[in-house]
């Protein structure tokens, strides 16, 4: 008897915001592929994630050997993005520190020394 072969689909979507996830779940592409690339095994990575299957974290890691260039571009492109949105954070946080210790130095309530 021959086996059937199907033709499935890697488990990736994008969702509204323009982020690759897996499958039905939440958790990014971006997640998944930097633990392989870190050295975690797909077994180790489904038990990380428990919403993920095994087969999913298989399909992704394949897929993403086969399509690296083309990953490795958007997930740069996503690291970058975060650490604009992580310095602008800082900036406000900083900004706000600022913001209060005026405030508490006009109304002659300095504490800082």
């Amino acid at each position: 008897m021959k086996p059937t072969i199907e033709n499935e689909s890697v488990p990736l979507r994008i969702d509204e915001s323009g982020v690759v996830r897996i499958g039905r779940t939440r958790v990014l592409l971006d997640l998944v592929i930097e633990a392989f690339n870190s050295g975690v095994s797909a077994e180790e990575i489904a038990d990380i994630y428990p919403s993920l299957q095994l087969a999913e974290v298989y399909y992704v890691i394949g897929y993403y050997l086969k399509h690296r260039r083309e990953l490795d571009t958007y997930l740069q492109e996503r690291a970058r993005r975060a650490e604009e949105m992580r310095k602008l954070i800082q900036e406000r946080n900083e900004q706000s520190g600022i913001k209060e210790r005026l405030l508490s130095q006009r109304n002659g309530n300095d504490n800082s020394q």
